[in-house]
């Protein structure tokens, strides 16, 4: 299946979130937020923090479009705009090597296992390049469980990234090889 992937806009973000906001009001800011700031902004709280974040300039990820229906997000932005990563002791930079993060995934229910997360993933590697990444890091869930709750599987999955060959491959990073996996898009 063939999705028409671009820049995202408030309107087609807001419709793939849909009436709860993502995953029970998250609005895509849990890794924007301490964790006090999340729980407290749960609803509308993140739903206008994220909403502040368009408002200042090109959304911050990409929305998936099958014909005129918006069916997928990919968050994408450089990893020093999620303060919670920079807070993980287990997501720690590796190195000095500035990197772009890919933080979250949300796939409308009708359009999972249709291969449109590693098409927003091969999107997001290009999306990152243009604005001057040579590095993107991903955190997905690793798992041997054939099916998996997707209200867990916002970061994606560890098989999603090598389908394919994404971005020319995606080793394990560091100390951190469970839990982040790196993409060198330099030179793709």
């Amino acid at each position: 299946m063939i999705f028409d992937i671009r820049p995202a806009d408030w309107a087609g973000f807001a419709s793939v979130m849909g009436e709860k906001g993502g995953c029970g009001g998250c609005w895509c800011m849990l890794w924007r937020q301490s964790r006090a700031e999340m729980e407290a902004g749960m609803g509308a709280g993140n739903r206008a923090a994220m909403k502040a974040l368009f408002a200042e300039g090109p959304g911050p990820g990409l929305i998936a479009y099958h014909d005129s229906l918006a069916v997928g997000w990919v968050q994408v932005a450089p990893r020093t705009a999620f303060i919670r990563l920079a807070r993980s002791r287990v997501l720690q930079p590796v190195d000095d090597r500035p990197v772009w993060s890919v933080s979250c995934f949300l796939i409308d229910k009708r359009f999972r296992r249709t291969g449109l997360s590693v098409q927003l993933l091969r999107a997001a590697c290009g999306f990152a390049r243009e604005r001057g990444a040579d590095m993107l890091e991903g955190y997905p869930v690793d798992t041997p469980k054939r099916t998996y709750p997707p209200v867990y599987a916002w970061t994606g999955f560890a098989g999603q990234l090598p389908a394919g060959g994404v971005c020319g491959g995606c080793p394990p990073v560091g100390d951190a090889a469970d839990h982040a996996q790196g993409i060198d898009i330099a030179g793709d």
